[in-house]
This record gives structure tokens, sequence and C-alpha cells, in this order.
């Protein structure tokens, strides 16, 4: 009777268990999902917040450009300032961020270059102050950054449509002095 009692018992037993893992399994998931939604979420969360302090650094002109990438809580920090504190700084400001466990500043400092300042502030007055694109340039952060290196002017950031950023192009390629203009103004969707 105590073997007959033995296996009736191990067999409730590893029925029970079996019945517990099958009942679990969908928490178990559902534990997986709602984690990765918070990672995701913490992520988003992250990713505005290092957004919000690069924009709002005080140095940050239409003449840097500041960019990043996350990996989790980690942040690279991207882009190109036309000084070296910008750089700094807005590497300290990022890794002052609550949740931010490494920051990776890859942010170029662009030459120093009398030439170069002449060619962005010719630039800025040639796309800002054309009719029809003096609405970026009222914006506290103007979205068109003017990117100057040897000669060199690269167009970055967002425009209302195809038309302002074939319009911007054209006056950047309209400045004397200039070697080359790269177009990566995009559009807004």
């Amino acid at each position: 009777m105590s073997i007959l009692s033995n296996k009736v018992f191990r067999h409730i037993v590893s029925g029970c268990v079996a019945a517990t893992l099958a009942l679990a399994a969908p928490q178990v998931q559902g534990t997986q999902v709602s984690t990765q939604q918070r990672q995701a979420k913490a992520e988003f969360r992250l990713q505005k917040e290092v957004r919000h302090v690069l924009v709002t650094q005080p140095f940050y002109t239409v003449f840097d450009n500041l960019a990043f990438k996350t990996d989790g809580d980690r942040v690279t920090l991207l882009g190109q300032v036309v000084t070296p504190t910008l750089k700094s700084d807005a590497a300290n400001a990022v890794k002052s961020i609550e949740g931010v466990s490494a920051v990776d500043n890859q942010i170029e400092v662009l030459p120093v270059s009398p030439n170069d300042d002449q060619i962005r502030r010719a630039e800025f007055r040639a796309i800002y102050s054309e009719p029809g694109m003096e609405k970026y340039s009222i914006q506290a952060v103007p979205p068109i950054h003017i990117i100057v290196r040897n000669g060199h002017v690269t167009l970055i950031g967002v425009v209302a449509n195809n038309a302002d950023k074939i319009l911007a192009n054209a006056r950047a390629n309209s400045v004397s002095g200039v070697f080359s203009v790269t177009n990566e103004l995009t559009v807004e969707k």
C-alpha cells in the first residue's frame, strides 16, 4: 500500500507541478512583455531627456550639430561643434541625467578658421534672410544647422517641405568662398 501511495503521491505532485507551470507560463510571458515594455518606455524617456539636455545647452548655436544614440542606459554623443567647451558641457550634462550609466563623447570639434567663421555668417544670412525661410529663424534653436569645415558646408536639420529643402540648398550654394554644400536636411512628416 505504501508503494502505491508513493506512486500516487508522485503522480499527484507531478500533475500539480505541471499544472502550476502551465498556469505560471502566461504570467512569466506577461512579465517578459511588461519588462520589455518598461525597458522601451525607459529608453524613450532617456532619449527625450538627452535631446532636451542637448538642445538647451547655453552655447549651442545654429553652427553646431549635437546628435546622439542610445544603447540601453549608455549614450553616445555625435555631431560637430565650434567650441570645445560645448563638447565637454554636453557630455557633463548628459552624464548627470538619471539612468545614464556611461557617455561616449564622439563629438568633433571643428577646426578654428577665420575663413570658416566668415562662411558661417554669410550662410546664415543667405539662408535665414530669404523670403519664406525667416519662419525658421524665429525659433529658439533654428532647425537648419550650418556646419562649416575647411570651406565645405553641410546643412543638417529639419524643414517643413521639400521646397524649403531645395531653397536652403540653393541659398547655401550662392555664398562665395564655399567649396561644396552637402544637403542633409530632412522633410518633416
